[in-house]
């Protein structure tokens, strides 16, 4: 099994998404665990489909 590209890690407050190949944090800062945004990125990577999630967790934090 490879290495996952992308990792939500807990900070402070919620979740961050790491990428691990970068070596930066990928995205906004999460209150919930994003878990079908992780794996969509490590997976098909469906660019209409990120999106949408996106778009979906950014309302929750709202």
């Amino acid at each position: 099994m490879s290495r996952r590209r992308y990792v939500a890690r807990g900070v402070p407050g919620g979740y961050r998404i790491w990428d691990s190949k970068r070596r930066r944090w990928w995205g906004d800062h999460y209150e919930l665990c994003p878990d079908d945004l992780l794996a969509e990125l490590n997976g098909g990577g469906d660019y209409v489909k990120i999106t949408a999630l996106l778009k979906r967790y950014r309302a929750v934090k709202r």
